[in-house]
């Protein structure tokens, strides 16, 4: 999901924004609607990138968090525009529909607010953004690839197996 490198959300302001232009003073951005009105936000502004963030989960392993490109891409996989469940649903139907989402979820971390912001923002990406969704033709491949991807560059060793060094004759 390269495309939400581009994709930010603004403390204080509701929405969706794509990042047009970073500078010093700031950054230029325009809304995910149909306006797509051009704001400049100042360097106070805290903007995030959706790329950056991430769901806390439970678990035994290493890893205490998953991007939010993955619960993204969970969810279109599972309900695509069909979602079953409204941001402005009951703390029970989120937390169940989370759960069914991304299983390990950290239910202690992950607070109900979080759980609108994603239904939110998957809505306005579904929307305004669908490229987001579209997977690249390297994951296309991948997937329809049972075996794993080797590189085709010969290691060093092998290198000098196939070529042999040249003497030189005293």
């Amino acid at each position: 999901m390269e495309a939400l490198k581009q994709i930010a959300n603004v403390a204080g302001y509701s929405g969706l924004y794509r990042i047009l232009k970073p500078g010093r003073a700031g950054v230029i951005v325009e809304t995910l609607d149909d306006k797509k009105s051009k704001t400049m936000m100042g360097p106070t502004a805290r903007v995030s990138v959706l790329n950056d963030i991430s769901i806390y989960v439970d678990g035994d392993s290493d890893e205490q968090s998953i991007p939010l490109a993955e619960v993204l891409q969970a969810i279109d996989d599972k309900y695509g525009d069909e979602l079953t469940v409204d941001a402005k649903g009951t703390n029970d139907q989120l937390a169940d529909f989370m759960a069914s989402v991304v299983p390990n979820y950290d239910r202690e971390r992950v607070r109900v607010t979080d759980i609108k912001k994603l239904i939110s923002w998957y809505g306005i990406l579904r929307q305004f953004a669908p490229e987001v969704f579209e997977k690249s033709t390297e994951e296309k491949q991948a997937e329809t690839t049972e075996e794993p991807i080797v590189a085709e560059v010969p290691a060093s060793g092998e290198a000098k197996e196939e070529k042999p060094k040249k003497t030189q004759k005293a």
